[in-house]
């Protein structure tokens, strides 16, 4: 079976964490599978499923503090210049199979330019303090440091409102959503309520001025927090990332939903192409199966390998599964949980 196949390569070490991780698959643990009864509450007539897809589009915003890296600025241009290329292919599978997508993305992409006011780049944003975090490291400098603030001709990795337009004018009814203006740690330990308004409220702006309403939510770096105050900000749902989860979505009490993730498209050392397929096709019968939602995710700057042997052949077998699964995108299908629940 393929996934008892384990490469024996010269040089390098038994990958047995790539064997874990295919054992617990295959006995579904990972995603974890969370039955519901009343599951025909969530799920439109006639599909037995929903799939929803998003994108934390950022840029180099996101890669700009990483430890892992020594230089986390060069590494954020590359990641930038990376996801740049392949955005386009991106929406060209996307418009193929016709399946829409959730883009989450960082508030200051919508800007064509910006420059610094009294020596300060966005003076009128509230800034975060220092921290650490397992993945990011502010101690020193101001958050917006990495910012040209410059336009979008000379410094690519930082604007985008030439990607944003390809994806409103897309022929696939596309979503664009909100990650932060600036990609910040949401956490209430990191994250004061004034930063995250502040951040969120200029998005909003920013967005409208593009004729575009901000109503899902991506926390950015899995960072979530101060979550009791997007309701009042304008949003009506979030995608949360506890845990690997085929599952119905969770509404609170003060009406937002939370839609789990499932799994994040990327390439994994050690697993084949024909490996990764299967994997997701899986994921996706499960979906069909338990009656729950299925929630992909991913970051435009994965491989180009992914995005030109993997994902047309998941999207191809999404396109085939349309009579059972519904898919659409975050907004849809909250605005449908409100409307029916």
């Amino acid at each position: 079976m393929e996934f008892l196949q384990i490469n024996k390569l010269k040089g390098k070490r038994f990958p047995l964490k790539s064997y874990i991780s295919k054992l617990s698959f295959e006995l579904a643990r990972n995603p974890k599978i969370e039955k519901n009864k009343n599951w025909q509450k969530y799920i439109p007539k006639p599909y037995k499923a929903v799939l929803l897809i998003s994108a934390d589009f950022e840029l180099a915003w996101a890669f700009r503090f990483t430890k892992s890296e020594k230089n986390p600025v060069e590494n954020a241009l590359k990641k930038a210049q990376l996801a740049r290329k392949n955005i386009p292919g991106i929406l060209s599978v996307c418009k193929r199979f016709n399946v829409p997508i959730t883009w989450a993305t960082v508030g200051h992409l919508f800007l064509n330019s910006c420059e610094k006011e009294n020596g300060i780049a966005h003076n009128n944003l509230k800034r975060l303090d220092y921290f650490e975090s397992p993945y990011w490291k502010f101690d020193k400098g101001d958050w917006f440091d990495a910012d040209p603030c410059s336009n979008i001709e000379k410094d690519p990795e930082w604007y985008a409102p030439d990607l944003i337009s390809n994806i409103k004018n897309s022929n696939v009814n596309h979503e664009i959503g909100c990650h932060t203006f600036s990609h910040i740690d949401c956490r209430e330990s990191v994250c004061s309520p004034d930063v995250f308004k502040s951040e969120l409220n200029e998005c909003r702006n920013i967005a409208e001025k593009n004729d575009v309403d901000l109503k899902s939510f991506v926390f950015p770096g899995h960072t979530l927090g101060n979550i009791d105050y997007l309701k009042d900000l304008g949003f009506s749902s979030y995608r949360s990332n506890y845990v690997n989860t085929l599952a119905q979505p969770f509404k609170r009490k003060d009406g937002l939903w939370e839609h789990k993730s499932t799994v994040e498209f990327d390439i994994r050392e050690n697993w084949s192409n024909k490996y990764h397929i299967y994997r997701y096709k899986k994921i996706i019968d499960r979906a069909i199966k338990n009656h729950t939602s299925c929630h992909f995710w991913f970051h435009p700057s994965f491989s180009n390998k992914f995005l030109v042997e993997i994902m047309p052949s998941i999207f191809e077998y999404i396109d085939k599964k349309r009579d059972e699964i519904w898919v659409t995108t975050m907004h849809e299908y909250t605005k449908w949980l409100n409307e029916n629940i």
